[in-house]
């Protein structure tokens, strides 16, 4: 079993593991074996265009969480030029499960903020493993209002399992410090465009989701509470958790059918992780096409709308 892939990719990764090892005769040996390389290759493909057809939401949510796909810290340098991270919330701690700075897109300064698991042991528990305590909320508040008093559109990626739910975070009031994002972002006088690239888990994600455009990739989720979490409430069981996904519609093709998100992002064929560079390319091509309608637009008539776009979500008597 290859622990890089997936328990539904396992057939995949035999097949490509195959087109390795005849790969590796072919260049040892006096052997032809060309043709049998293009068949399997395109074997291959084809068993990946018919699995990734039929994904469950359960699947989409272990792709959301793949240990290869790329995250916040992937994308900055191929989508932007001159980043400068800044860190902090001038009061506790550098608020590493937020990485942000000011970049620029296509030549614009722009404000990038988004959130940050880490690969390796050390890096993830430096990164509270994605999880936000409230002085990385702070710092990324902090942030947001750097970009609207220079006038410096924001761009957020979102990537968390959810607030980190630690005694720690609690006493240091990590409700206000998510409440009071979802304050400010919804008056700031400054385009946002806001991007889940993983997992987008409740108020943790949404600390960083309010925008004019909210944009999912492809194999990315978005919901109130990780699978694994309602089902130990619905079924007092976590093992349920692939009948919570059934149920949650934490996918990005069935929240775009309800109006909740603006658009999804295409992801290359198996997904982001299978390559980057396209996969950032097309995020790219987005976030200019969004940015530049939204600053054609007065910057109050940007509030507004943004503001009425938040009061529309959900029905009210």
């Amino acid at each position: 079993m290859n622990i890089n892939f997936l328990d539904f990719e396992q057939p995949i990764a035999e097949l490509e593991a195959k087109i390795q090892e005849l790969r590796m005769v072919g260049t040892d040996a006096d052997i032809n074996l060309s043709e049998e390389i293009t068949r399997l290759e395109k074997k291959c493909n084809l068993l990946i265009k018919d699995t990734f057809s039929k994904l469950t939401p359960w699947q989409v949510t272990q792709l959301a969480r793949h240990p290869q796909r790329p995250h916040t810290i992937d994308y900055i340098p191929l989508i932007f030029t001159e980043f400068d991270e800044l860190s902090g919330d001038r009061m506790l701690s550098a608020g590493s499960s937020i990485m942000a700075g000011i970049a620029r897109l296509e030549g614009k300064p722009v404000m990038v903020i988004g959130h940050e698991k880490g690969r390796k042991t050390n890096e993830k528990i430096e990164r509270n493993f994605g999880m936000p305590n409230p002085e990385d909320y702070r710092k990324a508040l902090r942030l947001m209002q750097m970009a609207e008093r220079f006038s410096l559109p924001i761009i957020t990626f979102i990537d968390t399992p959810g607030a980190y739910p630690g005694i720690g975070a609690e006493e240091r009031n990590q409700s206000e410090a998510i409440a009071r994002n979802l304050f400010v972002l919804s008056r700031l006088k400054t385009p946002i465009i806001c991007t889940v690239i993983g997992e987008g888990g409740s108020g943790g994600a949404l600390a960083i989701g309010v925008g004019d455009r909210v944009l999912m990739l492809q194999y990315s989720i978005y919901s109130v509470i990780s699978p694994e979490g309602c089902a130990s409430i619905l079924w007092k069981s976590a093992e349920k958790a692939s009948l919570a996904a059934d149920a949650m519609n934490l996918t990005a093709d069935r929240i775009l059918q309800l109006g909740l998100v603006d658009g999804v992002i295409p992801e290359p064929l198996g997904g982001a992780h299978r390559n980057i560079d396209q996969m950032a390319q097309s995020i790219k091509k987005e976030l200019v096409k969004q940015l530049d309608q939204l600053q054609t637009r007065p910057i109050n008539k940007l509030v507004d709308d943004r503001y009425q776009r938040i009061m529309s979500y959900g029905l009210v008597e």
